[in-house]
C-alpha cells in the first residue's frame, strides 16, 4: 500500500512559528516515507528545512502591523481582490497537482480568517472529489482570543462542514484545549491531542552554545526592545562573564539589524537566525525569549532554564497566557513586556539560575 501525500497550507503574517511547526511536521512526515507538499502564503524564510517536501510559494503577504486587519505584499502595499484571486488560482492548481490523501490548514479555521476566500476554494474543491481527501486542521495549544463573539460560531460551523480532525499540537493535562476555546466541547468528536511538535534539541558537549545565554525571539519582527534590554542587562547578571548571542529573526529590517549589532558590547554576538537553533537550546546555560510556541517547547525538551518575556502587541494573548501557564516552573521565569527594563531582566535572569 502506497504511502498518502500530505497537502499543507499554511500563512505566517507576522512572527515566522507556524510555518517552522509545518516545517517540524513535514520532515517528521517525509521520514514516513510519506509523500508533502508545502504552499506556504508567507515571506520566504533562508534556511528552512522541509525534509524534500515540494514548497509551492504564494504571492506572499504579511501583516501590516501588530493588529493584523491589514495584509501587504511584498511591496508594502495593501493587498487587493485581484491579489486575493490570483493567489486562489494558484492554491487550486498546486491542490490539483498534488491530487493529495490528506488535506492540513495551519490554524484554520481558528485564524487566519483575512485569507478564507482561499481556503474556502481550496476545501470546497477537495469536499467536492469522488473520494474526497481527510481533512484536518492543525492547531497550537493555546488560540488567541477572537475580537468578536460571533467569530467562534463561524469556527465551529468551518469545521462541522468541512473537516474531519483537528490536531492539537499538545497536552491536555498541561494546557487543555477548551483553556482558550470555551466551545471545544462541541468539536469533541473530531479532537486528538497530538502532543506538542517540536525538533528534539541534541546536546553536543563543547559544541556550538555551549555555556553561552541565547537570547532569541522567532522571526524577530518586534524584538528590538528585548534585544536592547538583553545587552543592557548582562552586566548586571551572575552570566556576565559568558557569551551572550543574540539571534534576530529575518523579519526585523536590515537597518534595525545593523543599529543592533553595531551597539553590542564585547562579549555579545549578534547574528541573524540559525538552523542550528535546537542545538543552541540544548548547550546553553539560559535562554531568554519571547515565549513562542516552537521556542518554548524546545528549551523545556532540552531542560533549558530560561526568561520569558511575552509579545503582547496588539490583539496577542497567546505568549502572555503560556507564559502565566508556566510560571514558576523548574528554571522558567517571566517578565511582562511593558515592565521590561534592564534591571528586571537580569533579576529574572538571576532567578532562573536560582530555580531549583
Amino acid at each position: 500500500m502506497s504511502k498518502p501525500h500530505v497537502f499543507f497550507w499554511v500563512q505566517h503574517l507576522l512572527g515566522i512559528g507556524h510555518l517552522q511547526r509545518t516545517a517540524t511536521l513535514a520532515r517528521a512526515f517525509r521520514r514516513a516515507g510519506m509523500t508533502v507538499t508545502v504552499v506556504s502564503g508567507g515571506h520566504e524564510v533562508p534556511g528552512l528545512d522541509l525534509g524534500g517536501a515540494t514548497l509551492v510559494q504564494l504571492p506572499p503577504v504579511r501583516a501590516a502591523d501588530k493588529y493584523f486587519k491589514i495584509l501587504v505584499d511584498d511591496t508594502d502595499s495593501e493587498i487587493d481582490d485581484a491579489f486575493r484571486e490570483n493567489r486562489c488560482e494558484l492554491l487550486l492548481a498546486a491542490y490539483r497537482a498534488a491530487v493529495p490523501d490528506v488535506v492540513i490548514t495551519e490554524l484554520f479555521p481558528f485564524g487566519r480568517r483575512q485569507l478564507r476566500r482561499e481556503l474556502t476554494v481550496l476545501l470546497d474543491a477537495a469536499r467536492a472529489q469522488p473520494v474526497p481527501p481527510l481533512i484536518v486542521s492543525s492547531v497550537r495549544d493555546i488560540l488567541v482570543e477572537p475580537p468578536k463573539p460571533e467569530r467562534v460560531a463561524e469556527m465551529l460551523e468551518r469545521v462541522e462542514t468541512y473537516y474531519d480532525r483537528v490536531m492539537i499540537h499538545g497536552d491536555p493535562t498541561l494546557i487543555p484545549f477548551d483553556e482558550t476555546f470555551a466551545h471545544a466541547d462541541r468539536i469533541a468528536d473530531r479532537v486528538a491531542y497530538t502532543g506538542y511538535v517540536v525538533d528534539m534539541p541534541q546536546k553536543v558537549p563543547g559544541g556550538p552554545g555551549t555555556d553561552e545565554v541565547i537570547v532569541s525571539a522567532g522571526g524577530g519582527a518586534v524584538s528590538e526592545e528585548l534585544f536592547r534590554a538583553a545587552m543592557a542587562a548582562r552586566p548586571l547578571t551572575r552570566l556576565a562573564n559568558r557569551t551572550w548571542r543574540i539571534l534576530a529573526g529575518h523579519a526585523l529590517a536590515d537597518d534595525v539589524f545593523d543599529s543592533v549589532a553595531g551597539d553590542a558590547p564585547e562579549g555579545v554576538v549578534v547574528e541573524r537566525a540559525r538552523s542550528d537553533f535546537p542545538t543552541l537550546m540544548a548547550n546553553c546555560t539560559l535562554s531568554i525569549s519571547q515565549g513562542g510556541y516552537n521556542t518554548v517547547m524546545e528549551m523545556m525538551t532540552a531542560g533549558t532554564r530560561g526568561v520569558i518575556v511575552p509579545y503582547a502587541g496588539g490583539l496577542e494573548t497567546e505568549q502572555t497566557l503560556r507564559a502565566r501557564l508556566l510560571e514558576n516552573r523548574s528554571g522558567i521565569r517571566t517578565i511582562p513586556e511593558d515592565t521590561l527594563n534592564p534591571a528586571a531582566l537580569a533579576a529574572a535572569v538571576d532567578a532562573a539560575l536560582d530555580a531549583p
